[in-house]
């Protein structure tokens, strides 16, 4: 797996909204003594970022940050997406069309910052693309078959061909020579949801037409390629730390960080 290049400064923004169906004012959930959202910008903060700011839909989450001293912005609460929330933010912070940005999730306490890099980088490496994104080799068939694991095929300079729920590429006999299910070789892909975006593209991406593809395999990242764009892909040898999306899951990382 290639290694990416080291990036020239970019710039990144972590959308962050405070309901939560799973997981009531999760960015506020303590963690170790600091609110969810403090911790990813703090390890966002160690990549080579130029900028790290937090793009909230509450008041709440802005002092918080700023609380902790890292910079927030106030946002629209009636946003579609976290990609319509991150387009306001660039407007809001005057960032030029050629900047990339890349989107943390707000609930990736655990994000490397190297990863961070290597897919700003990936972008910065690719004038061809409008975005970039990061995956990782699956090795359990279990994985393979899940549809919660995205999957996604690249052509030879790793550039997306397609994402899906459905375990892509299939061997055309799916077995083994001995008979027992088989991953492909080389190994299927997961894709990892960490993007880069060039300004341009993310400022206008909200009002390009959703793609019947997108619909149908509730994947936005299909909207780019329906419409003729490329995102390029950072081949990353380990899967990143896991987010959090339920009270086990913030349990989980809870007693994780509280041991360091």
């Amino acid at each position: 797996m290639s290694a990416a290049p080291e990036p020239n400064g970019f710039t990144v923004l972590i959308p962050a909204r405070l309901a939560s169906t799973r997981l009531p004012d999760k960015p506020l959930a303590d963690i170790a003594g600091l609110p969810m959202v403090v911790r990813v910008a703090r390890q966002a903060q160690l990549s080579g970022a130029r900028l790290c700011v937090v793009a909230a839909d509450d008041v709440r989450i802005v002092e918080a940050c700023e609380a902790h001293g890292v910079k927030a912005i106030l946002t629209r609460t009636d946003h579609p997406s976290g990609s319509d929330r991150l387009a306001e933010a660039c407007a809001v912070l005057d960032l030029p069309d050629d900047e990339v940005v890349v989107n943390v999730q707000g609930d990736e306490p655990l994000i490397d910052p190297g990863l961070i890099n290597a897919v700003a980088a990936q972008l910065q490496a690719r004038t061809d693309c409008v975005m970039s994104t990061a995956a990782h080799a699956i090795d359990q068939m279990a994985d393979f078959l899940n549809p919660n694991v995205v999957k996604v095929v690249l052509d030879r300079q790793q550039t997306a061909l397609y994402f899906s729920r459905a375990p892509i590429p299939w061997r055309r006999d799916g077995t083994a020579a001995d008979g027992t299910p088989a991953l492909p070789s080389p190994a299927p892909l997961r894709h990892v949801g960490l993007y880069a975006y060039r300004v341009g593209f993310l400022k206008r991406f909200p009002s390009l037409e959703p793609a019947p593809l997108e619909t149908t395999e509730s994947l936005e990242q299909l909207r780019v390629l329906w419409h003729g764009e490329r995102i390029a892909v950072h081949l990353s040898a380990a899967a990143p730390g896991a987010g959090v999306d339920t009270p086990q899951d913030l349990d989980r990382v809870r007693r994780l960080l509280s041991q360091g």
